[in-house]
């Protein structure tokens, strides 16, 4: 059946920045089969037609997320990394059951609706608990199943077979991939056959690369290579692999990104409330290394708002070369967007052009924030520095209707909230 989209503009979100006015989007089966101009716009015969007086986006995709961790959201406020993992984290989450996990994926899936994120990439324990939970909610993520030695999560063969077995069950909602979660918490040879499993299967492979200075530096004096050089030395690298954060990346580091085309997740609001560092952004994109924008968890961050992270990773590429042209709005909106898809290898995800899924998000322009607007090209530039999530509307998957007016269609947040707080209580021990 076919849909009609209007729309006081269109941000296609690649990386020119193209904006159309007085747009028409149409969609069919959850595809979007034309976009253009209203002026140019082919007969839609009966077709509903949703009219919208705001700005219509592709849908976000956060390449970089452990979104359960709403169960944790605020603890171990102002520890480091390694202190906040080995003193807050991993014994809260040696307490979790499928149905936590499944109870905070659910709400937090609904959160990142509310703020038009359409996909998110998922590393946390119970996978098939998470994709209940997004399948619930009606959005779409990519489940990379964590292999890390934590007690009764089993041992890191039986987390491998999960993550392949579970491959089988992919489909354009849920896609299933593998999460080992860093070098220095993850054998070598384990890392090794899971880099083996996902080239053999065409799965994703997300693990933890260089968010701190020091987290690499056993396996330095041990062998005499940075993390990037031992990743590719044992095999890992290759295929669908996307590195999360890559703060800590010298010349040869990011030329061997480049060589074995490894994906970035990057991660600016984490990496700043961690005090982990700033990635070195421009480098990576002047190296044409593909980086999509990721929140990571929300007790790291602490929220799952993506327009947030968007607008700091322009301000912190800017500080960090000096130069205030450093990374456009396009290029921020991009990342996000058509970046990002094509980080996670999803070329059917990310811009609104034809032949992609009907993921849509509705911003309202219809605020001071986007006001003056002189050339057609300020909306995308007052979406980036101006507005936020708190001006998304309407969310669509697939062009079903997720987030009407700022509220779930599909679940009830107000009894979901209640529920992970009681068990976050019970996780912290009170």
């Amino acid at each position: 059946m076919l849909q009609r989209f209007t729309a006081r503009a269109v941000v296609v979100g690649n990386r020119a920045g193209t904006v159309v006015p007085d747009a028409v989007v149409d969609v069919e089966d959850g595809t979007i089969r034309w976009v253009g101009p209203a002026a140019d716009a082919p007969p839609a015969g009966d077709a509903p037609v949703t009219r919208l007086p705001g700005v219509l986006t592709p849908g976000l995709v956060n390449t970089h997320s452990h979104a359960p961790m709403v169960l944790f959201r605020g603890q171990g406020e102002g520890l480091p990394l390694e202190r906040w993992l080995h003193e807050v984290m991993w014994p809260r989450e040696a307490r979790l059951t499928p149905e936590d996990v499944e109870v905070a994926m659910t709400a937090a899936s609904a959160e990142l609706l509310r703020h038009g994120v359409t996909t998110s990439i998922e590393m946390y324990f119970h996978p098939e608990r998470i994709a209940a939970a997004v399948r619930a909610t009606g959005a779409r993520s990519v489940i990379a199943n964590p292999l890390i030695a934590l007690p009764g999560f089993g041992t890191f063969d039986e987390q491998l077979e999960t993550a392949v077995r579970l491959s089988a069950r992919s489909d354009a909602q849920v896609e299933y991939g593998i999460g080992p979660h860093a070098a220095y918490t993850v054998p070598l040879p384990v890392l090794t056959r899971a880099a083996v499993a996902a080239r053999e299967h065409d799965l994703l492979l997300t693990v933890h690369v260089a968010e701190t200075t020091t987290e690499g530096q056993d396996l330095l004096d041990a062998h005499g290579l940075s993390v990037p050089q031992l990743l590719a030395a044992h095999d890992v690298l290759g295929g669908r692999v996307l590195a999360a954060h890559c703060v800590h990346m010298d010349d040869g580091d990011l030329e061997l990104w480049r060589e074995y085309d490894v994906a970035v997740a990057h991660c600016p609001g984490s990496n700043s409330k961690l005090a982990s560092g700033t990635a070195r952004l421009r480098d990576m994109l002047d190296l044409g290394i593909r980086v999509g924008m990721g929140t990571d968890g929300p007790a790291s961050n602490d929220n799952l708002d993506l327009f947030e992270d968007l607008r700091l990773a322009a301000q912190l590429a800017r500080l960090r070369e000096r130069d205030a042209t450093a990374l456009t709005a396009p290029e921020a909106f991009w990342l996000a967007t058509g970046a990002a898809a094509d980080a996670i290898g999803r070329p059917d995800l990310g811009q609104l052009t034809a032949g992609r899924r009907a993921d849509l998000v509705h911003v309202d322009s219809e605020d001071i924030a986007f006001v003056p607007v002189g050339d057609v090209g300020d909306l995308l530039t007052h979406l980036v520095w101006s507005a936020g999530s708190r001006h998304v509307r309407d969310t669509w998957v697939a062009g079903r209707r997720l987030v009407a007016d700022g509220v779930s269609t599909t679940v009830d947040e107000a009894a979901l909230r209640a529920d992970v707080q009681t068990r976050a209580l019970r996780l912290a021990g009170r």
